[in-house]
């Protein structure tokens, strides 16, 4: 099971907190959830800590390197390249996905990689 974690409470961008009445980490979940596929589960968290990248996720699974991700535009496209990225990174045995597999919409998006515990 993959799981991307979304921070509801980031910034609709890095000047304008809310759009609509709605932050750009709720934003980026709305979209993300929509477009989720079969093992991958999507939650919401407050404050992640990368407040300098608004719209920041992670990508985690039980046993692989974890990946903290941020600077996304609150919008579909950035979700669908969160989500491609997922099913790669659920289909790795480690969690480590080939520069070549990475979709466009994550480059340059990497905030750190975290080893698994144990």
């Amino acid at each position: 099971m993959t799981t991307i974690t979304v921070c509801d409470t980031c910034n609709f961008s890095s000047d304008q907190k809310l759009l609509d009445g709605k932050s750009g980490g709720e934003m980026l979940a709305e979209h993300v959830e929509a477009l989720a596929a079969e093992g991958i589960t999507v939650r919401r968290k407050s404050c992640l800590m990368g407040c300098d990248r608004h719209c920041n996720i992670a990508i985690q699974g039980e046993g692989k390197l974890s990946y903290v991700m941020g600077k996304f535009t609150p919008d579909a496209e950035a979700a669908q390249a969160i989500v491609d990225y997922a099913k790669a990174y659920g289909e790795s045995g480690t969690g480590q996905v080939p520069y070549k597999q990475w979709p466009q919409g994550v480059k340059g998006h990497f905030v750190a990689r975290i080893p698994p515990l144990g």
